[in-house]
């Protein structure tokens, strides 16, 4: 090899030189940004001049920041549209913050006039960088890498030696070598140009179309989402209506025709739980045994929901989320007849399902004096009761199970129109039944044992059966998938926009004044990185051995110090 030569990256092409400022161009589909004249601006200019900032990254990134800290709100108040009850306690407790939060837009922050705004001056902005840059990188595809400038020496990356091969041989040896590395490459006059990269430009694109499809589906998710939950008791089912969940949240463009028709029974509940040692009481088993319909006519199936294994039907999911006990209750009155008979679902409170709740008896009750009167019992169920600790459960399946009753009679509250809990018992206008010494009634009752209320008021079986019960949430989010794609795509994108270099090669041999082949090479990358002169490099160690330098080369004074092989590294100055 007769000379080798790098120049410091940050090297540029003189003016006159512009073949080279042409080789160096479209490494790029960024806009150029020119400054404007602004005393010089008219309204189209001006209108200009804001588009081009709205379209520029910076403000892209501006406006996804600002997106990011709109969202805190929303997560740290209460929100309108998830939790009424909240807003409601919120606006009591803070009565100077509540109407400044309104004026805000605070209670219901994603469908607020400025949270809307970002959101969408982000969608348009994302729209206006990808579609030109888009156009512009397809340009480039349909086009071929432009040809090698007059002085390949002003690259940062260069070598050169003398051959007797002859300067066609060369051009298609390096033809075809930069084909085998998969570059884009072509003879251009007495040179070959090459390009490679263009998977840069691709992930940088992906990943802005890929923000664009994860707004579109955050927003489509947002305004059609529903989230439900219902608590099922063995033997019960349900239906997908409003009206039969617990509690139900929605997007503000969702509709009850949006709910998939389907319907199902909870067969069996099956739990099972660590016996000993350091996770003692740990459920091993948590499953769900259904049989299920979809439509009006639909014949009935059977499947098993586990935790995070949910019944998929239509655009919903049904999740397993909770479990308790729903011990069966018998109510007589003071004659024997039976008032009340049901399964009463009590909540946990604990990790061994100790658990509390109400039982009322709203109709169909007579007192000793034949005055019709309601019932209310306060209850406390403990599944594995260990005596001397009344407190809690000491273990979360049915080993010995204890159920505690406190009695009371009056009136309810529930004909006043004011809804209540099903597991609270408002005892303002109740009276507690009083034993002998004026204490109130309450005991512990195990299964198939009774309580007599005081005064032939009636009686209160605790049943052998004791059903489970099974929280199911339903949850409808469309775009979810869109999203996810959206996330992944966006990753990839990135590091495809981080890690791939965009490079051009040059490979020129041209037949010197004393007749032998005279071989250069040059390399250039949009980030002049250390990748450039390496790769150089190694293409022109290949090509080296298919046209090596020509006899008494090394002995031409003006190359005394040239090297015997060509190696390309940065010049002092360069990116490491």
């Amino acid at each position: 090899m007769s000379e080798t030569k790098t120049s410091a990256p940050d090297s540029t092409p003189a003016a006159g030189d512009e073949d080279l400022g042409a080789a160096g161009s479209q490494l790029s589909t960024a806009p150029a940004e020119d400054a404007p004249n602004l005393p010089s601006l008219g309204v189209i200019g001006w209108v200009r001049w804001f588009w081009r900032q709205l379209t520029s990254m910076r403000v892209a990134l501006l406006l996804l920041l600002l997106l990011s800290l709109g969202a805190i709100p929303g997560s740290l108040i209460p929100q309108t549209g998830i939790d009424e009850t909240k807003v409601a306690e919120f606006r009591k407790a803070h009565e100077t913050l509540a109407p400044i939060y309104d004026k805000l837009g605070l209670f219901n922050v994603y469908s607020s006039v400025w949270f809307s705004a970002i959101y969408i001056l982000l969608f348009v902005s994302l729209i206006g960088c990808i579609v030109p840059r888009t156009w512009q990188f397809v340009g480039q595809l349909r086009g071929r890498p432009p040809g090698a400038p007059k002085r390949l020496t002003r690259l940062p990356a260069y070598t050169t030696w003398r051959t007797d091969a002859e300067p066609e041989q060369v051009r298609e040896a390096a033809l075809a070598l930069l084909k085998k590395r998969r570059f884009r490459a072509h003879l251009t006059g007495d040179a070959v140009a090459a390009e490679k990269g263009y998977l840069r430009e691709v992930g940088n694109l992906a990943f802005h179309i890929a923000l664009i499809v994860m707004l579109i589906a955050f927003a489509w998710g947002q305004l059609f989402k529903s989230e439900g939950n219902k608590l099922v008791v063995e033997g019960d089912g349900f239906s997908n209506t409003l009206t039969q969940y617990d509690d139900f949240k929605s997007g503000s463009l969702f509709t009850q025709d949006d709910l998939d028709p389907f319907s199902f029974n909870l067969k069996n509940f099956t739990g099972t739980y660590e016996a000993s040692g350091p996770n003692k009481g740990t459920p091993r088993i948590y499953k769900a045994d259904l049989s299920y319909s979809v439509g009006a006519d639909g014949k009935a199936k059977k499947t098993t929901i586990e935790v995070n294994e949910p019944l998929e039907i239509g655009d919903s999911k049904v999740y397993l989320v909770s479990h308790g006990y729903a011990p069966v209750i018998t109510i007589r009155d003071g004659k024997g007849n039976v008032v009340y008979r049901d399964a009463v679902p009590l909540l946990p409170l604990d990790g061994n399902v100790t658990s509390t709740g109400a039982i009322k008896v709203m109709d169909g009750y007579r007192n000793a004096k034949g005055e019709r009167e309601q019932l209310g019992f306060q209850a406390f169920f403990l599944p594995t009761y260990v005596k001397g600790n009344e407190l809690a459960s000491q273990f979360p399946a049915l080993l010995n199970p204890v159920i505690n009753l406190e009695a009371y009679h009056g009136d309810l509250g529930v004909d006043a129109g004011i809804p209540q809990s099903v597991y609270q018992l408002n005892k303002k206008n109740l009276k507690g039944f009083k034993d002998a010494k004026g204490a109130q009634v309450r005991e512990n009752l195990k299964p198939g044992e009774t309580m007599k209320l005081p005064n032939g008021a009636g009686t209160v079986t605790f049943e052998k059966e004791i059903k489970e019960w099974a929280g199911f949430q339903v949850a409808r989010q469309p775009g979810s998938g869109w999203a996810l794609a959206g996330s992944l795509a966006a990753i990839f994108g990135l590091a495809a926009s981080l890690f791939i270099q965009r490079r051009r090669v040059w490979v020129r041999a041209a037949t010197g004044s004393d007749g032998v082949t005279v071989v250069e090479m040059a390399g250039l990358g949009r980030s002049e990185s250390a990748k450039v002169p390496e790769e150089l490099g190694d293409l022109a160690g290949i090509l080296y051995e298919q046209a090596p330098d020509a006899p008494g080369a090394e002995d031409d004074p003006a190359e005394s110090e040239a090297s015997p092989d060509p190696q390309v590294v940065p010049a002092e100055g360069a990116e490491k």
